[in-house]
């Protein structure tokens, strides 16, 4: 940068050197504007990385959908593929925040994105010849390494903007929401580079060229970032990992099911109601991919539909609660259209799915935020990846509820699940503090 002048390490010095690999922006060398500009420059770099891995995590999913789906695996088995991608997240999370507190955010992204490209050439290793059980048995161990890279990777980026953001309330909310809000615009469009790459290179031609691509970005992490970024005490014991303040566990208890009663429908329930609907597999694809990107786009610009306050907080909980509140009055809604026997539910369902996505959006990103407004630059890595880890439980709760409740009660079930893990969701946000207890936020 102008009028600073940066070290960097050696790739071997970047895991093993704590001396050299500091940037003089960040040893208290430079001036403040110096060390801005390096936080601005680090927050441009760990979101393109992220946006890297995230392309290839959405193209996964449509690989792994669309392949197993060729092969004549029911929409059950193909849930259960995913499973464990899920539940590793949740020791992910907590485990990756306390290493990235003890071992620097950076050194943590490069080796989610390491542990995503060994999960990639796991996966290619399944051959047809195999019986269906060795198949499964294998995509499930390969989908679960994945599932560890992904919360690894999202832990680290994340935890990284509470420290290239600063303590400015206002920076902090439009750089989360773009992140977030571009992270899943990117997952939308991994979505069709999964089938064009099926279609051009096959199941495993396909996972190769993505981890070449991997690869590259993993190159450029190592290149671009100063390992010890985010490197703090990290908790001792359990005990104090778990010893979050009021609004982190709040936080935490609303997210399981917030994203519970997205995965309850989105998963499995919808994209089989379409198809028996006589929605062609690509029509069904195609709108999954548009609602992520939709829901990503809306994400991005949600501190524009949400009312600041100089604190922090005290808008901004009110907020989540009116959002809460709205979100689960749709999926409500529409179960009982659909229990009621309107006709042409495979239209208004959609539409009132892509109103779902709208709120739904700010009320991720308005939870994105307060999570780190909540949490302590100190183990900020730490109490993100325990935010995340309850975000990985939702999920996992959401796509097993989605298959069984798809099987019990159609989609009206899995519809009425969401509005009732919604109303759950709403009833956290009310308790949630809307005054700062810790020096978190400007």
């Amino acid at each position: 940068m102008p009028g600073t002048t940066t070290r960097w390490a050696t790739p071997a010095a970047w895991w093993t050197s704590p001396a050299t690999c500091r940037p003089s922006g960040f040893d208290g060398v430079s001036s403040t504007a110096a060390a801005a500009s390096h936080g601005t420059r680090n927050y441009v770099i760990v979101t393109l990385a992220y946006w890297g891995f995230t392309l290839t995590d959405g193209a996964l999913r449509m690989l792994v959908l669309l392949h197993f789906f060729r092969l004549g695996y029911s929409p059950f088995t193909l849930a259960f593929l995913f499973l464990l991608y899920e539940a590793a997240g949740i020791a992910a999370n907590l485990i990756g925040g306390w290493l990235a507190t003890r071992f620097g955010i950076a050194r943590m992204l490069a080796v989610g994105l390491i542990t995503q490209i060994l999960g990639f050439l796991l996966l290619s290793a399944v051959s047809p010849e195999w019986g269906a059980a060795l198949s499964v048995a294998w995509v499930v161990v390969a989908q679960g390494i994945c599932g560890v890279a992904k919360d690894l990777t999202k832990t680290a980026s994340k935890s990284a903007i509470k420290l290239t953001a600063g303590e400015a309330s206002r920076r902090l909310f439009k750089w989360v929401a773009f992140f977030t809000g571009s992270k899943n615009a990117m997952k939308g469009a991994g979505f069709f580079l999964g089938g064009a790459l099926l279609e051009a290179l096959g199941f495993r031609g396909a996972l190769w060229a993505m981890a070449t691509a991997l690869a590259l970005v993993l190159a450029g992490v190592v290149l671009s970032l100063p390992p010890l970024m985010g490197k703090a005490k990290a908790s001792k014991s359990a005990k104090e990992l778990f010893a979050k303040n009021q609004g982190i566990n709040l936080l935490a208890a609303a997210r399981v099911f917030l994203f519970g009663a997205r995965d309850v429908w989105f998963v499995v329930g919808l994209p089989v109601f379409l198809y028996a609907s006589g929605w062609t597999f690509t029509m069904v694809g195609g709108f999954l991919a548009l609602w992520t990107i939709g829901y990503g786009a809306i994400q991005a610009s949600a501190p524009a539909l949400v009312r600041r306050s100089e604190d922090g907080l005290s808008a901004e909980v009110p907020a989540a609660r009116a959002w809460s509140l709205a979100l689960a009055t749709v999926p409500a809604a529409l179960a009982m259209m659909t229990l009621a026997g309107v006709p042409r539910a495979d239209v208004f369902v959609p539409i009132g799915l892509c109103v779902f996505g709208v709120l739904f959006a700010v009320n991720s990103a308005v939870h994105s935020y307060l999570v780190l407004a909540y949490a302590g630059s100190e183990k900020a890595a730490e109490d993100v990846g325990f935010y995340y880890a309850a975000n990985a439980a939702g999920r996992f709760g959401g796509i097993l509820l989605s298959g069984l409740l798809y099987g019990w009660g159609g989609l009206t079930a899995c519809l009425a699940g969401a509005g009732a893990m919604l109303t759950v969701c709403w009833v956290f946000t009310l308790a949630l503090p809307s005054r700062q207890t810790h020096a978190g936020v400007a």
